[in-house]
């Protein structure tokens, strides 16, 4: 079929299922031998897929027990590659609890060359226009700014162990209508939550994926750590800042632990 690629970005689904181990249970152990097997080589089949990543999660709590991250450009390979996961260990062995699907996307609140030239260099580092000082300045924000648009449109995912996700929706209600602000107050919000952000850097890798739409919330949010105890830091600190005290509402947290799959199918006692 016609591939289904977007303008921009990858289309991203989070997968989550319950294993039916009464069913498990009736298979001989050739059976589960054999399905261990094909939901592997269906894992290498997807992973070496062309701009493809598929991530397997072991997940913490009975809210589910096995989930996935997909990440791929085309929507019909992402359709396709969902049905073959969901019957990948065989058939009823996987019931799907929770899904959500979304799309990379850059931020519509990142700064630009012109506000960073007025803002920054001329405005808090009083740099002359065409100084030595003003062109380095300026080669090292575009160098910058390209890397974080790669990464939020065409991100490679760290093998970081400890994975949370959850959407969220902004808020329209009364006062608090997040739709009625205009761009330069909603703005000045983002840049004091993402300034809240970058104090994590190296601790906390997050990728925000846009789903109004798409799904039932407007944003799906994916924090990568090495530390549970810092993704509710940080989740505890934004809780504070005023775009989400005011005007952000959040689904269901999934905390998952990103496995190679020896250890997951040990893990859920397959």
């Amino acid at each position: 079929m016609t591939p289904l690629i977007p303008k921009e970005g990858w289309h991203v689904l989070h997968l989550f299922y319950h294993i039916d181990y009464s069913q498990w249970s009736l298979l001989t152990e050739e059976e589960k031998r054999q399905a261990k097997v094909n939901f592997t080589e269906l894992v290498q089949e997807i992973r070496a897929t062309p701009d493809t990543q598929l991530l397997t999660f072991s997940i913490v709590s009975p809210k589910s027990d096995i989930g996935f991250m997909l990440l791929t450009p085309d929507l019909h390979m992402a359709n396709a590659f969902e049905k073959q996961l969901t019957l990948s260990l065989g058939p009823e062995i996987l019931t799907p609890s929770y899904s959500y699907f979304s799309l990379t996307e850059p931020s519509e609140y990142t700064i630009t060359k012109e506000q960073y030239i007025a803002e920054t260099l001329i405005g808090e580092k009083n740099l002359a226009e065409g100084s030595e000082e003003f062109e380095a300045g300026l080669r090292e924000f575009e160098e910058r700014m390209a890397h974080y648009r790669s990464y939020r449109v065409y991100p490679q995912l760290p093998d970081w162990p400890v994975v949370c996700f959850y959407p969220m929706t902004k808020r329209r209600s009364g006062s608090d209508n997040w739709y009625s602000l205009d761009y330069e107050r909603r703005r000045e919000l983002m840049a004091g939550h993402a300034r809240v952000g970058r104090t994590y850097s190296g601790r906390i890798l997050q990728l925000i994926t846009g789903s109004t739409g798409l799904d039932e919330h407007e944003w799906g949010v994916t924090l990568f750590a090495k530390d549970t105890a810092e993704v509710k830091a940080i989740v505890y600190e934004m809780r504070f800042d005023e775009v989400s005290a005011r005007y952000s509402e959040f689904g269901d947290f999934y905390i998952c632990l990103q496995l190679p799959l020896a250890e997951l199918f040990s893990r859920l006692c397959l």
